[in-house]
């Protein structure tokens, strides 16, 4: 079923005409794979927010502490949930709440309940893909 959240249209549609993510799980620790992912989406005209109980900047765009706080968050196109499986349902259904068009889930996160939920609400779902090998993938 993890396969039904792995629609190539809308992965291609996500890379190529979104212009803001909110990086749920985005701290400031370069080692962690969320700071790579957000890293290389802005290098490719992305604007990225942060979201992290810590409310630090990273990567030079201000932090906030849930997507609630995110202002204009309707204007997010993808919310990417970095947060180990378990967590990532909280995750999907504060973007459901904020009105976020899509949700992305990486590698290894996997929650089927929350991604039906999410594309219940109406949102694209992406789910066990890595941005940045579906971007290698589409050149």
């Amino acid at each position: 079923m993890v396969d039904a959240f792995a629609d190539q249209d809308v992965i291609r549609r996500l890379l190529n005409e979104s212009k803001t993510w909110a990086f749920v799980g985005l701290g400031d620790n370069p080692d962690r794979e969320v700071y790579t992912q957000a890293r290389l989406l802005q290098e490719r005209g992305k604007r990225i927010i942060p979201v992290h109980p810590a409310a630090r900047e990273v990567l030079g765009e201000r932090g906030y502490a849930s997507l609630a706080e995110v202002p204009d968050v309707a204007d997010v196109d993808v919310v990417g949930v970095y947060r180990r499986a378990e967590h990532a349902g909280q995750a999907v259904d504060e973007a459901i709440a904020a009105g976020a068009k899509a949700v992305w889930l990486p590698l290894q996160v996997i929650d089927e309940a929350a991604a039906r939920r999410a594309k219940d609400a109406g949102l694209d779902v992406v789910m066990n893909r890595c941005p940045a090998v579906e971007w290698a993938l589409r050149r």
